[in-house]
């Protein structure tokens, strides 16, 4: 019996977002065996001849200048060009925009209730349910009927404009430039390149890298997307895209700067980037080797043929080029490339935003008028008197609302006087990666072996562990 033959059943039989039989062609790894022998040979000497290899410069210098450079038009605030994108969407749509998202939300809703996946767990019953919910509210906020408590700027409108409508247009766009990225042999070059950086301290393939680089800098969403297409087609077992995802899918930098605008930051942006850059990975390099993520079997995707990536002895950079133009050699054009990626992003988007909309109302109304969340912060209430932050109940209750909405611990400590904990909640709202507002909500849309209460357990030690390093940190700085 061969090894894809012994995997466990998939949670469902084909993803929310992208069929195993219909993957674009720019998401397939090395091929099968037969395949990967080639390539060992190609590796050992024989040159590959793709045609027009400036496809390879000119589509990734197009694709990195989208995820990574930022620049401001007209005098408006310096960011990339994808963000750009997005916000002339947005404007130009206006009142339109809202609507739109009440009609993802609609179809990503009966996308579950006709393809049968709410009745696969139970788990996806109570999202299904949430989804029913989530048009009710989607309605009532776009129309502006409703109660006092749904229509509070706050509450339902922060939730549909600020996230739903967001990341909805975010994710199909970006999966349009992420086309040029991961298409044309960048990650196959890049993944090489970094191969002895990354598995040993991340305990992932060099190919994670470029997911890592495309959260970070691009969006989680976009980063999740590449994870879940990886995992699919074989290029991860289940371990090592849990970990890509718990360790690397952050929310953007676009994201950041609204944080440390919210907390009056900006003169810091430059240190708080790089902190919360360097401390997050810390905290991934640790969160690696124990439980729950070192517990997750490495086993990969039911029916996907393992391509793990080889191990490089010779010249590392010359690998790194064969294997970019053998990607360049399989590459379709680039129609159809962005054309199967915006297929792909707008599909997970239809997925992904009725579980935003429901769960990120709820956690912003438990937030707002409970005490729920200052319970839950009693959890974190020994660290944060340890570290002699201000006002422990407080502080702590602020880490619990992260949970609900990794914007919520800002808003909560905007107002304080103390540089050292407004930088602490800046770094620990990125560095948590969970949230039931957004990121929860797309990875149960995914395949990825991660459920509810594995990523509630991570986010706890995220938490402790960012605010541990990052506190003595602030101290140094401030």
């Amino acid at each position: 019996m061969d090894r894809a033959s012994e995997q466990p059943h998939s949670r469902r039989k084909f993803s929310s977002a992208w069929p195993v039989k219909d993957l674009p062609v720019a998401a397939y790894p090395l091929g099968g065996e037969s395949e990967q022998d080639d390539d060992a040979s190609a590796l050992r000497g024989a040159e590959p001849q793709p045609r027009a290899v400036w496809r390879f410069f000119l589509y990734s210098a197009i694709g990195l200048f989208a995820f990574f450079v930022p620049f401001s038009i007209n005098g408006s605030s310096s960011t990339i060009l994808l963000d750009h994108i997005v916000t002339w969407i947005t404007e130009t749509l206006g009142q339109g925009t809202r609507y739109l998202a009440l009609l993802a939300i609609v179809v990503g809703t009966v996308y579950q209730f006709v393809s049968g996946r709410w009745k696969e767990d139970y788990a996806r019953m109570v999202f299904a349910f949430l989804s029913v919910v989530a048009i009710v509210l989607c309605a009532m906020v776009t129309f502006g009927v409703g109660p006092a408590w749904l229509l509070n700027p706050d509450i339902g409108p922060f939730v549909l404009d600020k996230l739903v409508i967001s990341v909805g247009m975010l994710i199909p766009v970006g999966a349009v430039f992420l086309g040029l990225l991961v298409g044309f042999g960048l990650m196959e070059f890049i993944g090489l390149m970094v191969q002895p950086f990354m598995r040993p301290v991340f305990r992932t393939p060099g190919k994670s890298a470029v997911d890592a680089v495309a959260s970070f800098l691009g969006s989680y969403s976009l980063g999740l997307l590449i994870t879940d297409r990886m995992y699919k087609n074989g290029s991860y077992n289940g371990r090592e895209a849990a970990i890509v995802v718990s360790g690397f899918s952050t929310v953007s930098a676009t994201f950041m700067v609204i944080l440390a605008k919210t907390l009056d930051m900006m003169e810091y942006w430059n240190i708080y980037f790089l902190v919360a850059f360097i401390i997050t990975f810390i905290v991934t390099a640790i969160i690696v080797r124990i439980p729950p993520i070192s517990r997750i079997p490495e086993d990969y995707y039911p029916g996907a043929e393992p391509h793990p990536e080889k191990e490089i002895t010779g010249n590392r950079m010359k690998a790194a080029w064969r294997e970019a133009k053998l990607e360049l050699e399989r590459a379709d054009s680039l129609v159809k490339v962005l054309w199967a990626n915006f297929r792909d992003g707008l599909t997970m988007a239809v997925q992904v935003t009725p579980g935003i909309m429901s769960v990120g109302v709820i956690g912003l109304l438990l937030a707002t008028y409970t005490p729920v969340f200052k319970a839950l912060g009693i959890v974190f209430y020994p660290v944060v008197w340890l570290l002699q932050l201000p006002d422990p109940w407080a502080t702590s209750g602020a880490l619990a609302t992260g949970l609900a909405e990794m914007f919520l611990p800002a808003t909560l400590v905007a107002g304080s006087g103390d540089m050292v904990l407004k930088f602490t909640i800046a770094v620990v709202s990125v560095s948590q990666i969970f949230f039931f507002s957004a990121m929860v909500p797309a990875v149960l849309a995914t395949d990825i072996p991660l459920n509810i209460v594995k990523m509630v357990i991570i986010w706890f030690i995220r938490v402790v562990l960012t605010v541990l390093i990052t506190v003595p940190v602030a101290l140094l700085l401030f």
